[in-house]
């Protein structure tokens, strides 16, 4: 029995390993799901204020005789942002980039749409116009939360595959980005007429 002691020990040694490992890769597993969950939530609120600008518009159109340049940058912006789409698994800082800078178009272009809206007295007083522009709001708060938790799964994430000694045995993990503001964002959006 003696002369077996050494292997069997081995053995438990390469087991208990063998579990060790499987339980970081598992970990790491959820924690690059709740990434994906969150990116989820960020799509499904950007797309929410997507559906809405097209009650928005259609609203105004209907409501007012209004600039048509001012829509059409709506419409543009809107359909700009549509097509921009990003895989959460494979998620990469270009990526996160090119949709954020199509989202902060859609931004912008309906800012101006609702500082615009300012000189026409009977679109700011319709009913329809007043819902869709809280429910605009409300959609706004959403996108930060959402994004506000995504960051947070990202950092929960990066910090477990990036420790040690995770880092020696998650290789095939990727460390995610983290969603950013766009460049010039800390400043107000400037619109003339």
């Amino acid at each position: 029995m003696r002369r077996f002691l050494p292997w069997i020990i081995g053995i438990g040694l390469v087991i208990i390993v063998a579990f060790w490992v499987m339980g970081l890769k598992n970990t790491a597993l959820k924690y690059s799901q709740a990434v994906g969950k969150e990116w989820g939530n960020v799509d499904a609120a950007y797309q929410r204020r997507n559906d809405l600008i097209g009650n928005l518009v259609n609203t105004v159109k209907g409501a007012a005789d209004f600039e048509k340049s001012t829509l059409t940058a709506v419409i543009e912006a809107r359909a700009k942002a549509t097509s921009v789409t990003v895989d959460p698994s494979n998620i990469s800082p270009e990526q996160l980039t090119q949709f954020q800078q199509a989202q902060s178009g859609v931004s912008s272009s309906l800012s101006r749409l609702l500082v615009s809206v300012e000189k026409y007295p009977d679109l700011k007083a319709n009913a329809n116009f007043l819902k869709l522009q809280d429910e605009l709001a409300s959609t706004e708060n959403q996108i930060l939360t959402a994004r506000t938790r995504f960051n947070e799964s990202v950092e929960v994430y990066n910090g477990y595959i990036l420790a040690m000694p995770q880092s020696f045995f998650l290789g095939n993990y990727k460390e995610k980005p983290f969603f950013k503001s766009v460049e010039g964002a800390d400043k107000p959006v400037e619109v003339k007429f």
